[in-house]
This record gives C-alpha cells, structure tokens and sequence, in this order.
C-alpha cells in the first residue's frame, strides 16, 4: 500500500537515457531530462499531514476540511505543518471522456479546486497522490477501483494539479516491474511536466514501493525530485524486524539510514516515511509508545526528513500535539544548513551528531529493551576540548561540559541534546 534540504545543492545529476515504450502497460517511457526542478519549493524539509497513516482509502472531502481546521486550531500549523496532503483513493476511477483526472464526486461534491482553495484560506498548501504507472497502489491491490495512473500521462496530469493549485505532489512507484532506470524515466518525466507548468509544486517520490531490491536506499535522487522515499513503508510499530521489506518500524528504519546520511541538502531530502506519533490501532498495530514515539520524530529530525504527520488533528492528544510541536526538535529538523546526522558508534546504545548552523545535535539512542546510560566524550562527537553548553530537549535541562556527555536513557528512548558553539 502507499506509503504515504552550505554548499550549493548538487541537482545537476545526468540522467541514463533507457529505450522508450508507448504502451501504458509497461514501463513508463523516458522524456528528455530539463532542467533539475528549483530549490526554493523544499529549501528545509517540508512539514505537514497526509491522510493515509490514519485514513488509508477511507477519505472525503468533509474529512479532509475538518483535518484542516483542526490542524489550524490546534497549533500544527503554526508550528510548520503546512502541506495537506491527500493520499490514494480521491479520484474517480475513470477518467472523463478528454482523458483528464477529476475528483470522485460521491466522496469530494465540491472538487479538487475548491478543496485548495479552503486550505490556501488557512494558510496551508495542497498536496494531492499519484502513480506514474496505469495503476496506483490502491488499484492495484483492488482496495479501489479503475486504471487512472499518471504512465504516459504527465503532461495532461502536471497541468490538471497545477490548475487545481497543488503545492505538493507524491507520485508512488507501486509495481514490481521495471528497473532502476526505467524508474528514473518515469519519474523524470513527471518533474518535467511539473516544471513546465510554471507552478511551484514539490515534488516527493517513492522508488521502493513494491519494487525489489530499494533502489530508495540504495540510489540518490537528487534531481530528480525535491524528497525521495529511502524505506519501504512504516507502520505505528517499533520493529517488524525487515531490512526494507514491507512492512517497516521505526527502529528498522533508523537502521537504513546509517548508511544514506551523505545525501540531504536543501532542495533534496530523504525520506524516511511519513510519521506515526498519534497514529494507534491501524493495521492490527496497537501504536508506538511515548518513549517510541519521542525516538521517531527525534530521529527524523536528526535526519533532516520530511515531517509529514499521520496522526487525525480532529482527536489528537494534548501529549501527541505537544511533541509534535515540540520547538527544540523542530528547529534541529529545520536547521537551514540541512545536514543529516551521522552515527558515530552502534550496537543497542548509539551515538548520532548533526552539525547545525549555530551548535551541534546529538542524540544518545536506545534501541535496546532495557534503560541505559550513554555517554560519549567530545573528541568522539568532533568537537574540540574546552567549555560546551548542553541542552537536554527533553526537559529543557542545561548543563555546561568539558569532555563528555552522558544521560540516562529509557529502553526504546532518545536523549536529544543540542550543544552551543
């Protein structure tokens, strides 16, 4: 199913020319790579909701108002999350009779225009999901009818989202088929058709849904799209115990990004998935724990990734509103240097750094199942000998050091520090 940014940014990455195919059937055919799509859309990683983690297919257009509303009320976008964005199952099956996409009518009356214009009204952005091939991922696992993905169709499509004004557009590989290069093709000639609208949309991909071998993790997309999917897709869970496999918890996911930490940069981001704090009882999983929940948007911020919520803002906790807004966590995924943590030592206690604009992050992680204590010294962390102030974010606590850090540290949990120039 769906799952659902220091130097100048290196988006002029050539692209492989593969053979071309006219049939919507198979593998999307290539267009002529333009320009790299610009940094200012995604100059920080984006922030906002998306319907799938709580909703998946059960979605309409009153649900999607009220989310809205409530995320306006309740401070989420105030605190960054601006991007609504709608997942699969909003269109009609067919499309009309000039081969355009609309909106299905039963469950979005008043159509996609009108519902971004409400969301402009509020000060949020409009996201909407596609496929590049004939289906999308609902479609194709028959939890919805019809065959309206975006294969051979982009330019059509590009201009429809534009026309609707979309802000935001996640565009899920979902097929088995193909390869790495024909995947670069499709999702290529998507970015195209975006730019060529004039429109600035952000642009979000998914490589590895339900194709082998993660070419999410295991390529760079820069250039090719604003944000790209490194893992397969999480569930509220904190391990499934799969190396990018489908499904994927929050500690498996941590695990991935060890090893694509060198890619984030303004402009082009990884994306570790879409957050599960406040998402409970979905999929036969019962929810992540405070302590798990803290650890995920923690080392997402460490990662530099997209914060994309997946919790209902209608019903949220104050607990759940309170971490998801949390300023100090915030402002390390926001940093405007854009660097991903790197993780310094392994096993169950590890110690990750991300340099920032004005101080460094650390994180002391326990992915074990008892409470530990952590400590690392400052030449570990890179950091010279001499007098550091250390704020802990969880509880605002600040200390000054010399040599080392430590803290105690709960099983599933993270200490995120954030240590002064």
């Amino acid at each position: 199913m769906p799952s659902p940014r220091r130097a100048a940014p290196r988006l002029g990455i050539a692209l492989l020319a593969v053979l071309c195919t006219t049939s919507t059937a198979t593998a999307p055919r290539e267009t002529v790579a333009a320009q790299p799509l610009p940094v200012p859309p995604a100059a920080t990683p984006p922030m906002g909701w998306n319907s799938w983690n709580t909703f998946g297919c059960d979605i309409d257009e009153a649900k999607i108002r009220g989310v809205a509303d409530a995320m306006v009320r309740s401070g989420m976008r105030d605190a960054g999350y601006r991007y609504v964005v709608v997942d699969d199952c909003w269109y009609e099956p067919e499309r009309d009779a000039a081969g355009n996409l609309r909106a299905d009518r039963a469950r979005f009356p008043g159509g996609m225009a009108a519902l971004g214009d409400h969301l402009h009204a509020r000060g949020l952005l409009f996201g909407l999901y596609m496929s590049p091939n004939v289906e999308t991922c609902a479609q194709r696992t028959g939890a919805y009818p019809g065959l309206t993905g975006s294969g051979d169709r982009e330019v059509r499509d590009a201009r429809t989202f534009a026309s609707w004004g979309v802000d935001y557009l996640k565009y899920d590989w979902c097929r088995g088929a193909g390869s790495p290069r024909t995947q670069r093709a499709a999702f290529t000639a998507m970015r195209d058709a975006l730019a060529a609208t004039g429109r600035r949309i952000v642009y979000s991909i998914n490589p590895n849904s339900n194709f082998p071998g993660a070419p999410g993790e295991s390529e760079s997309w820069c250039g090719v799209a604003h944000l790209s999917r490194t893992t397969e897709d999480i569930q509220p869970v904190w391990s499934t115990g799969h190396r990018n496999e489908h499904p994927m918890g929050v500690r498996d996911i941590i695990e991935v990004h060890s090893g694509v930490s060198g890619r984030p940069e303004p402009g082009c981001w990884n994306d570790p998935d879409m957050l599960e704090v406040g998402v409970h009882d979905v999929n036969g999983y019962a929810g992540l724990t405070p302590q798990e929940q803290r650890t995920h948007l923690s080392m997402w911020a460490m990662f530099a990734a997209p914060l994309i919520a997946g919790n209902d803002p209608r019903t949220t906790t104050e607990p759940v509103l309170d971490l998801l807004t949390d300023p100090g966590i915030l402002a390390i995924d926001q940093d405007p240097l854009g660097t991903a943590a790197t993780r310094k030592t392994g096993g169950d206690h590890q110690v990750w750094v991300k340099p920032l604009h004005d101080g460094t992050a650390v994180a002391l992680y326990n992915r074990g199942d008892a409470p530990a204590r952590i400590s690392t010294d400052l030449a570990e962390i890179g950091l010279s000998a001499g007098d550091h102030r250390v704020r802990d974010l969880r509880d605002g606590r600040i200390t000054e050091t010399t040599d080392r850090i430590t803290a105690d540290v709960p099983a599933h949990g993270t200490a995120l520090l954030r240590l002064d120039q």
